[in-house]
């Protein structure tokens, strides 16, 4: 008999002083230690194994395949299994137009390279600031229509920095952030230690009424996203401008899925809806459309200079490398340039929400460019993801908690302009016979989240 069943055989009859004993007693089996000898010995290597198990029982364990996005080949790539490579494609790249292999773009970081090596010398305020930092600042600055811009080593730090920044210092400062918010923004946010409230995803009735409940007079922050990266759908930016006037609140918008794609020379959706000068604080990313390394944070010369000067996030840690600032820069050049591009991935998109409508796998319709495939429980995401690699040569990784909640399991594809019509009829064809296969059941009607 389990020693758990025993000791709640026992608590029945032993006393109050007696069960908490036993109670003790429990955890200490459960931590693999001893409690009759001075201190507690934790066997560590025992505990993460442990540990590891559950992640695996529960089917939340995370496994890598090792793939090479080969020059000249994408949305063709290689896979590594066993030293030997096979040819697949990829459905969920992040580098959304491909600028990472642009020729223009690899001279540049190249050039630089040769000019002034592969690292950066150090933290931004120990020689580790060269012209193309400061050129690429003005860059992003001027990009979004802002005074100012800073980079960081990743979008991750730039939101958690700054965030935690801002409002650590602000008396009484109360921040409103939407659920689906990504982690960097939740991260920055707890550890700014600043009160917060979480408004339903994309309901502004319920963001009024928390908005209401708060002092007039007291400073706040509303952060939200754009494009929400596992929804593929956009925030209602124009209904939080007008609450953010009406109650006293300052704006912190993420653009990490956005920027590069939609809006003039893909300046973003802020400046789609002409609302660039009226959110305070952008976050953007170099390592997505742009297809480098690093994030920003473009706002106010004020706001900069405070997060420049007080974020440890950005203070502590080196730089990007100057090779890397260079090829962000053609990059951003490259990319107002390329409304081609944008017009192919909405073509794409299109085509390939019509082709999973047609063949009634369960998906997020929306307008954008990723297009979640509902497939829920981490194991069954697991295994068509594994399916359509194994044997259509097809890569997209499953997402399951706690990337999305438990329940909202999914293949995110991410669309490009590479993919041709033919990849994506055959990708459509692929995910048919894979849901065939594994016996998953269709839909007649696709879950559709509202374009505001």
């Amino acid at each position: 008999m389990p020693i758990l069943t025993n000791l709640l055989l026992l608590c029945d009859i032993l006393s109050k002083e007696n069960k908490i004993i036993l109670f003790l007693l429990f955890i200490f089996i459960k931590m693999n230690v001893n409690p009759l000898i001075k201190g507690i010995v934790l066997d560590y290597d025992k505990f993460f194994e442990e540990e590891l198990k559950t992640l695996k029982d529960e089917g939340l364990y995370r496994t890598f395949r090792s793939i090479d996005r080969v020059q000249n080949m994408f949305p063709k790539a290689l896979e590594s299994v066993d030293g030997n490579d096979r040819e697949v494609e990829i459905w969920c790249s992040n580098d959304y137009l491909n600028m990472s292999q642009n020729p223009e773009v690899l001279d540049s970081c190249i050039n630089v390279i040769n000019k002034l090596g592969t690292g950066s010398g150090g933290t931004r305020n120990i020689s580790g600031t060269s012209s193309y930092h400061v050129k690429l600042e003005h860059t992003l600055a001027e990009l979004h229509n802002k005074e100012a811009a800073l980079v960081f080593p990743s979008a991750y730090t730039a939101n958690q920095a700054t965030i935690a920044t801002l409002c650590r210092n602000i008396e009484g400062i109360e921040i409103f952030s939407d659920r689906l918010n990504h982690a960097s923004l939740i991260e920055g946010i707890r550890n700014s230690k600043a009160q917060y409230h979480i408004f339903e995803h994309n309901d502004m009735d319920h963001l009024s009424s928390l908005l209401e409940a708060t002092d007039i007079d007291a400073p706040k922050l509303i952060i939200c996203e754009s494009i929400y990266s596992m929804e593929g759908i956009r925030s209602p930016l124009k209904e939080i401008v007008r609450l953010a006037k009406k109650y006293n609140a300052i704006t912190y918008l993420d653009e990490v899925h956005s920027v590069g794609l939609y809006g003039n020379e893909g300046r973003g959706i802020a400046e789609e809806l002409g609302l660039s000068d009226k959110i305070d604080i952008i976050n953007g990313t170099l390592s997505k459309s742009f297809g480098q390394l690093g994030g920003y944070v473009a706002a106010s010369a004020n706001i900069i200079d405070y997060i420049r000067s007080f974020a440890s996030g950005f203070i502590f840690t080196s730089s990007i490398n100057p090779s890397i600032a260079a090829a962000s820069i053609k990059s951003i050049e490259l990319t107002k340039e390329s409304e081609i591009l944008r017009l192919r991935i909405r073509r794409n998109s299109k085509f390939i929400r019509e082709g999973l409508k047609s063949i009634q796998v369960p998906f997020i319709d929306n307008d954008s460019h990723i297009i979640p495939i509902l497939v829920k429980g981490p194991l069954e995401c697991k295994q068509i993801s594994k399916l359509l690699l194994d044997k259509f040569g097809i890569y997209i990784q499953p997402v399951f908690y706690p990337t999305v909640p438990k329940g909202d399991e999914r293949l995110r594809v991410t669309i490009t302009p590479k993919h041709s019509k033919q990849d994506i009829e055959s990708f459509v064809k692929a995910v048919d016979e894979a849901w065939n296969i594994l016996g998953f059941d269709r839909v007649e009607e696709q879950i559709i989240h509202n374009q505001i």
